[in-house]
């Protein structure tokens, strides 16, 4: 049976609570990625996504001048938009549970957690990446 272990990112780039927008936004763009764990002292505390950052600078609840981002890039920091105590799979997870829990619940990713230890993320992406290889195979059969 196919599981998380052999599908997931290990070591994904992370974030602390208190870093800023700016600095998470530069390490989505350098790492190509559009959701970080976010640690505090290696214990998984949330997940911040691409998704929560937009909504913190365009939020239309909070009307604000474009002059402002630059304020709200330095001063808001993950822990104010992220997703607190994500769900999370083991690397035994099974990949279709994982796949299921990604479906239904409508999140880009997972954290991959070992008892306390954050060890991965299994990512849409990751999926994706394996059907298009599988596809691949059978095709050249």
């Amino acid at each position: 049976m196919l599981t998380v272990n052999e599908l997931m990112t290990i070591i994904p780039s992370t974030v602390k609570p208190d870093t800023p927008l700016r600095a998470i936004i530069g390490v989505m763009k350098s790492e190509g990625c559009r959701q970080l764990p976010v640690l505090d002292n290696g214990r998984l505390v949330g997940m911040i996504t691409d998704r929560d950052v937009r909504l913190v600078i365009n939020s239309p609840v909070v009307l604000h001048g474009r002059w402002q981002d630059e304020e709200l890039l330095d001063k808001i920091t993950a822990a104010s938009c992220m997703t607190p105590n994500p769900v999370t799979v083991t690397p035994d997870t099974p990949a279709h549970r994982a796949a299921e829990m990604l479906a239904i619940y409508k999140f880009g990713a997972l954290p991959v957690v070992d008892g306390d230890a954050l060890v991965g993320i299994i990512t849409v992406t990751d999926f994706l990446e394996f059907i298009a290889e599988e596809l691949a195979e059978n095709a050249n059969q």
